[in-house]
């Protein structure tokens, strides 16, 4: 057999890179993945870093002593000998040739620059590490630790002089790289919604800021949670599977429960569980947790959101309404380091007192129409004169609901609450004490929208039951929304409830506000999308 020219072999290597490339493709088909040019690349230099004998997924511990924000901020010139510090994360950018790499590594905190020497990082005569591995193997997105001195450039950025490199996880695929010129404009961004929010883990790593909006969303959490626990008041847990979908008025989302043999549903609300921790002796109890609705979606509505709901015994909506001023003015002081915060090109005030004013007063402000005293057909007639859809399944309350969400939400911009509402659109609050026909009940509107709902509950077990009773009459007219008759409820508070106040706080509309974002999308991490 003849031994093959140069030539013949240098065209046997190129084939047999093809092939390899064709091969990997056809492995990864399985997975119905059709692999780039780059990830083709990454999954090679990773079975080139596997071939070193380095493992590109170690399981180690790598030790971190200081973030990328504390060693720019700490940075001292003068320190001798330099500061010594562990940092790890992703590697964003990497310049240079031959001996010298500058890369860029993004953490938790932010973006530090590294120095990496060859002759640092391999001092003995193996240079492997460097020359193979960091020179030609490593990728952009990958995750590393260094540990090394901070020292200052001629240029003047803090840097990290790397002496020791340990690979943490090898990238298989290739980050968006978003970037600045000399005039700061923003090059290549990852700006798609859509994108965005299917891989939100991509949108938080190449677009950090986007971070701060879930840093602020867990501190508005964290403060309202001190606020409720200065004032003892306990913070419960209560089934998101229930049997009754009952304490608002929603479609629910329905499953079944194969053991018992029974549908349950995803909640809607966690009032009515609440309200029996009150009857049970408690005098104060919150939860903050997850409600589902099946029904639309829009800029400010998601089928899964969080919500807040307190309950405190002895108390009415009058003495709520304070409560909620002091709360929101607590938690914009502890959030934003004041009262004043700024929302779609307006200054929002959250420090107390809000404005009030009833539904009916605040209707006939906006619209010069006078519902008061208006029967079903009246308002039907008024709905017509405005242009306002309505259909044979609303009643009385919900003719009333569609003028006010027409005509006059939108105008509430500052804190506005909406006091005393229709007896039929609130089964679950006080008759009001005064007014014939109506509960006390408030909203608090902002910038146009709801963000806070609550009642001087009903206690009263005969006059609850009628209510639910007129709401399954509603049921069998057609309205999807009405409230079912919840026996156990009834039988709770037949024991005896105390008077109470009850409160909800839709925590994505308020993270909305206080981070200046138009879409509840931007609040969630991982917000509802069809699938593709």
């Amino acid at each position: 057999m003849e031994t093959p020219n140069l030539l013949e072999l240098f065209s046997l290597e190129k084939l047999f890179l093809v092939l390899k490339k064709l091969l990997l493709q056809v492995k990864n088909k399985g997975d119905s993945m059709q692999l780039s040019e780059q990830e083709i690349v990454r999954r090679e230099n990773l079975q080139k870093i596997r071939d070193l004998g380095i493992d590109p997924y170690p399981a180690e511990e790598f030790v971190v002593t200081a973030k990328a924000r504390d060693i720019k901020e700490q940075f001292d010139p003068e320190q001798d000998p330099p500061r010594v510090v562990s940092v790890a994360g992703r590697i964003m950018s990497m310049r240079g040739k031959g001996k010298v790499l500058f890369g860029e590594l993004q953490d938790a905190s932010g973006r530090i620059q590294l120095y990496i020497k060859r002759d640092l990082i391999c001092p003995d005569e193996d240079k492997t590490l460097y020359t193979e591995v960091i020179a030609k193997l490593l990728d952009l997105g990958d995750y590393i630790g260094v540990k090394g001195e901070v020292f200052q450039t001629k240029m003047g950025e803090t840097t990290v002089r790397v002496k020791e490199f340990k690979l943490l996880s090898k990238s298989l695929r290739p980050l968006p790289i978003v970037k600045k010129d000399a005039e700061g404009k923003i090059h290549d961004a990852f700006t798609d919604p859509e994108q965005r929010y299917r891989m939100r883990y991509v949108d938080l790593t190449v677009n950090p800021e986007v971070k701060d909006i879930f840093i602020t969303r867990s501190r508005i959490i964290s403060a309202m949670r001190r606020f409720f626990d200065a004032k003892g008041w306990l913070e419960v847990e209560t089934p998101v599977l229930q049997p009754i979908h009952g304490g608002a008025a929603a479609r629910p989302f329905i499953t079944h429960h194969n053991t018992l043999d029974m549908p349950l549903y995803l909640r809607i609300a966690n009032e009515l569980y609440l309200k029996k921790l009150i009857v049970g002796g408690f005098e104060g109890v919150y939860e903050i947790g997850k409600m589902f609705r099946n029904e639309g979606m829009d800029r400010t509505h998601n089928p899964e959101f969080t919500s807040m709901e307190i309950y405190v015994a002895y108390k009415d909506y009058n003495w709520m309404m304070t409560m909620v001023e002091e709360c929101l003015s607590y938690i914009t002081k502890e959030v934003t380091g004041g009262n004043e915060v700024e929302y779609e090109g307006k200054m929002i005030n959250f420090a107390g007192p809000y404005r009030r004013l009833s539904m009916s007063e605040s209707i006939l402000e906006y619209t010069g129409i006078d519902i008061s005293d208006m029967d079903e057909e009246a308002l039907r007639k008024v709905c017509d004169d405005l242009g306002i859809h309505v259909d044979n399944t609303m009643g009385k309350g919900k003719l009333i609901d569609e003028i006010f969400g027409e005509k006059v939400e939108a105008n509430l911009i500052q804190p506005t609450y909406i006091t005393d509402y229709p007896i039929e659109m609130t089964p679950l609050a006080k008759k009001h004490r005064s007014k014939e026909g109506l509960v006390e009940r408030f909203e608090l509107f902002v910038n146009g929208k709801e963000i806070a709902n609550a009642y001087s509950e009903l206690n009263d077990p005969i006059d609850q039951r009628q209510r639910f009773e007129d709401q399954l009459a509603l049921a069998n007219r057609g309205d999807e929304e009405a409230m079912v008759l919840d026996e156990d409820f009834l039988k709770s508070i037949e024991y005896g409830m105390p008077p109470t106040s009850g409160l909800g706080i839709g925590i994505d509309r308020l993270t909305m506000i206080l981070t200046n974002q138009h879409s509840i999308q931007e609040v969630l991490f991982f917000p509802q999308m069809k699938a593709k």
